[in-house]
């Protein structure tokens, strides 16, 4: 095959709500009779996977033609070893460039929407027929890409790991989390449902929910004489910003916790600590992952600041 270059391009793909359903029940007609019994339309899941294995099909026709195609499962990117000349693909939704990110060192990556008619796509500005122009341009690093910032969690066993959107550290479970948190000067034991520390890329998700939330409350709580509630801080910053901010869920002060460090920005100078106070079920994910994840219990402590590497969004 006549190719444009030996270099690696990567697709990373991802299994269907009809694929999952099929891992789940073992046959499409079990998983048909599981669907309708609940009385939801399975119809829309088989045109869902139509949809997306056509898109899978093509896109790996278009890639093939332009560098070495090799195909990823989603769930072998925490153990798949991405070569720095490598491009990258994602067929998915907006998740999906997110749970790649992380394991990426600056290797561009193409945001591709199997299905625009389902999804929006707000990081995936491609669709399938645009490959032959934009791929030739990615491989050759002639295509501009946007940066974009990550969170780590590093952890004094030598542990470490990246964020996207957002890194969780709290409970495994639906209890309380116990730790020491230390932002600059300042520090204070707190007992919490967890802290959540978010990036450029991921104001526009938990830390817009978790903002919105507080100030709805708030102003619930108040008198309805009393003047609406304002926040000083905007929801959405960008995604190359220099800094993150950590917001703490559900802060539950008592005679030996605190809740006053319960908001506030991570920036290079003044990196955010956390030292576990749990016996166990303490953890640390990112993006959502909960399958990938760092334990953080009694004697962990957690130095969270920017990644020293940064994503590349292919425009």
């Amino acid at each position: 095959m006549n190719r444009l270059t030996d270099n690696k391009i990567v697709l990373v793909a991802r299994p269907t709500r009809l694929a999952e359903l099929v891992i789940r029940f073992n046959t499409v007609s079990q998983a048909r009779f599981y669907v309708e019994h609940q009385g939801a339309d399975f119809s829309d899941y088989l045109r869902e996977d139509e949809t997306y294995h056509r898109a899978l099909a093509a896109t790996q026709t278009a890639l093939a033609q332009t560098g070495r195609l090799q195909v990823v499962d989603r769930g072998f990117l925490p153990n798949f070893v991405f070569a720095p000349e490598d491009a990258v693909v994602t067929l998915g939704q907006d998740g999906l460039v997110a749970n790649t990110l992380k394991y990426l060192n600056g290797q561009p990556v193409v945001g591709v929407n199997p299905d625009p008619e389902r999804w929006d796509g707000r990081l995936l500005p491609f669709r399938v027929s645009d490959l032959p122009k934009v791929m030739p341009e990615v491989v050759l690093r002639k295509r501009r890409t946007r940066s974009v910032t990550m969170a780590k969690a590093s952890l004094n066993n030598g542990q470490a790991l990246y964020g996207v959107n957002d890194l969780f550290i709290g409970p495994k479970t639906h209890t309380s989390a116990r730790y020491l948190i230390r932002s600059g000067q300042a520090s204070e034991t707190q007992s919490s449902s967890g802290v959540i520390i978010s990036t450029g890329m991921g104001s526009t998700g938990w830390l817009k929910s978790l903002l919105t939330g507080a100030a709805t409350i708030t102003q619930a709580a108040a008198s309805e004489n009393a003047r609406k509630v304002r926040l000083n801080v905007k929801t959405e910053f960008a995604w190359d910003a220099d800094y993150l901010f950590y917001t703490v869920r559900e802060p539950f002060p008592t005679k030996t916790t605190g809740a006053s460090l319960v908001f506030g920005r991570v920036t290079p100078e003044t990196p955010l600590i956390l030292e576990s106070r749990m016996a166990e079920n303490g953890v640390i994910f990112s993006d959502g992952i909960e399958k990938d994840f760092l334990e953080f219990n009694s004697g962990t402590q957690a130095t969270i600041g920017i990644a020293e590497r940064k994503g590349a969004l292919v425009e």
